[in-house]
């Protein structure tokens, strides 16, 4: 009998022994992996913040998830940024509103010429306005962030000290700064940006309006020895992520995407701002430009002709059915709490 027991004794000690040795050991779930589409080059602004914000994600979900950038068009161009995240061609793409004007009805009324004081004021201006209406372009996709440009403002061969200066100037200034220069009664030209330094020295062009951060990215400030300060309007971008994909997502991962929404903008605009003040230290250093500051009286009469801008994308965006009014009062109201008036 006792040799019996021994004998089932032993079977179960060896079956559980097999069953330890051969059970498989759970695999480690890997990281969720996204990827990223930019279409400026690597170092230009947008993509900066891209690997911002990547890097953010990364540390506050402790790895859990993994994002590759492809900055410089090389997932999605500029126009098909929206509809290919939209498709599922990128999981998350930063895009440019101002290049579909018709399409960002709203966000694009922060490119009106309400003069805008600084890019961090700007992106938080249009985080409220985007937040308030939640417009339905963007029924589609899961807004992650949005900022802005830092404002605009002339860059010149010769001195505008006045509207007889600026009069019949031909200046690079393609869509809604070139609309302000037309109203100014200057003569806009249309031009991918790479191409204004040799439109420059050839002549083509006497200057450019555009952020002053070109100054120095671009090498403008040797030959645009005079910067106007206008400062009349800035470009709105969105940063957006495919709806299945994000549905997709842990709950923890989008609390920390939720969270970096309006830091992400504040921290953008902020940069921008930076990269403009050492844009132009380095170019007074480096090239002794002069900065013209428009007298209070004739900002005015700039300001007075700019006006009919913001009077006709009222008419044109009430007649489409949008509470055109009161944004263009949320626009005014918002920069001036955030500028502390």
């Amino acid at each position: 009998m006792r040799k019996k027991i021994g004998f089932v004794l032993s079977g179960l000690f060896l079956a559980t022994l097999f069953t330890i040795t051969w059970t498989p050991a759970p695999v480690a779930a890997g990281p969720i992996n996204l990827n990223y589409a930019n279409f400026p080059p690597a170092p230009t602004f947008p993509c900066v913040q891209m690997e911002r914000w990547k890097k953010e994600v990364e540390k506050r979900t402790n790895g859990k998830v993994a994002i590759k950038t492809f900055p410089g068009g090389t997932l999605l161009k500029a126009k098909a940024m929206m509809d290919g995240v939209i498709a599922g061609q990128a999981d998350i793409g930063c895009l440019c509103m101002a290049y579909q004007p018709g399409r960002f009805v709203i966000t694009n009324a922060t490119t009106l010429p309400l003069n805008p004081p600084s890019a961090t004021v700007s992106s938080l201006v249009l985080w409220d306005l985007y937040k308030k209406y939640h417009p339905k372009a963007f029924g589609k996709v899961k807004v992650l962030t949005m900022f802005t440009t830092a404002p605009f403002n002339i860059m010149s061969k010769v001195p505008v000290r006045n509207l007889g200066d600026l009069k019949g100037l031909d200046l690079r200034a393609p869509g809604s700064a070139g609309v302000v220069l037309k109203n100014l009664g200057g003569n806009p030209v249309g031009m991918p940006m790479p191409q204004t330094p040799e439109a420059l020295q050839k002549g083509t062009v006497k200057g450019l309006i555009s952020s002053l951060e070109v100054m120095k990215d671009f090498k403008f400030a040797e030959l645009c020895r005079y910067v106007t300060k206008i400062d009349v309007g800035v470009i709105p971008f969105a940063v957006v992520m495919n709806m299945d994909k994000w549905n997709s997502l842990p709950k923890d991962v989008q609390k920390v995407m939720e969270e970096l929404g309006p830091q992400q903008a504040v921290w953008t605009g902020v940069y921008m701002d930076n990269h403009v003040k050492d844009s132009m230290a380095w170019s007074k250093k480096t090239h002794n430009i002069e900065v013209i500051e428009l007298s209070k009286t004739e900002k005015a009469k700039w300001d007075k002709l700019l006006d009919p801008i913001t009077g006709k994308w009222i008419t044109d965006a009430k007649a489409k059915g949008f509470p055109a009014k009161a944004v263009v009062d949320d626009i005014v109201g918002f920069t001036k709490m955030y500028s502390g008036q």
